[in-house]
């Protein structure tokens, strides 16, 4: 499996990517806002893009649909309850669904509400798994649930399938947030020395070479991932002094996505 992250250096900050199988190159674009950043890259490889994934259906990851499927004739994938939001969606996709590529390629699709109520990640099923996370997980952080998602679901999503994944999972995300995360974590966390390093190190940070973490990593960066931190949850409640005496992890969770909303 090849992977080509593509930035698209808009004022969102979106990630596109292709996943290319080396034998017979025959590539996916997973949320190809940039049609013509996205037809370009996989011309200069000699990828054919035959399928398209959407992880959710807001625009910044469903926009360049249309140009893409015109240029190549590609089938729409995404989630099976994003059909009336996504125009042109050719197959619906639900938990445990594989999607083939090529001769080599499976990808395993993960249902994960929380940004929206259908959102889709894949995980590679390769010696080194991979996830493309889409707005669910970024490096650093967790996305936001204001664009008919639920922070409930969000929680549930990071601790029943995040949270599992073994710790050399890759981590592909939807958006170049890790500097505001890296950030945020260390005004939650402030003694959280490997943040801080990453922090210092991205100092010239450039998204057109970034980072690629693994959930190992992300254990110790990312503050969704790090509920039961004690010195995270005395700072929240330095913020919210009403918190119950013995915090569940949902509650950090929610809490926590809260703060992050406004910050």
């Amino acid at each position: 499996m090849i992977v080509e992250q593509i930035w698209t250096g808009n004022d969102f900050r979106n990630f596109n990517y292709l996943i290319a199988c080396p034998e017979t190159g025959e590539a996916i674009a997973v949320d190809p806002l940039d049609a013509e950043k996205c037809l370009g890259v996989a011309k200069s490889k000699g990828w054919d893009i035959t399928q398209i994934i959407n992880t959710h259906h807001h625009h910044d990851h469903i926009g360049g649909n249309e140009a893409v499927v015109k240029q190549t004739g590609a089938k729409v994938l995404a989630h099976s309850g994003a059909s009336s939001q996504i125009p042109g969606m050719d197959i619906g996709l639900k938990a445990g669904d594989l999607v083939k590529l090529g001769n080599s390629v499976e990808l395993q699709v993960m249902d994960t509400p929380g940004h929206t109520m259908s959102h889709v990640c894949l995980k590679s099923l390769t010696d080194i798994p991979a996830l493309f996370a889409g707005d669910t997980l970024f490096n650093a952080g967790a996305g936001n649930c204001k664009g008919g998602g639920h922070p409930d679901e969000l929680y549930n999503t990071f601790n029943n399938q995040l949270a599992q994944l073994p710790d050399n999972t890759l981590i592909y995300p939807g958006h170049d947030y890790i500097i505001n995360n890296l950030e945020f974590t260390l005004d939650r966390e402030p003694e959280n020395n490997r943040a801080r390093a990453l922090l210092i190190e991205l100092e010239n940070h450039d998204p057109n070479q970034a980072i690629i973490t693994n959930i190992g990593l992300e254990r110790e960066i990312n503050t969704f991932l790090r509920l039961n931190n004690d010195n995270i949850i005395s700072k929240l409640r330095e913020r919210f002094s009403d918190l119950p005496e013995i915090l569940d992890e949902k509650t950090v969770f929610i809490k926590l996505r809260e703060l992050r909303n406004t910050w």
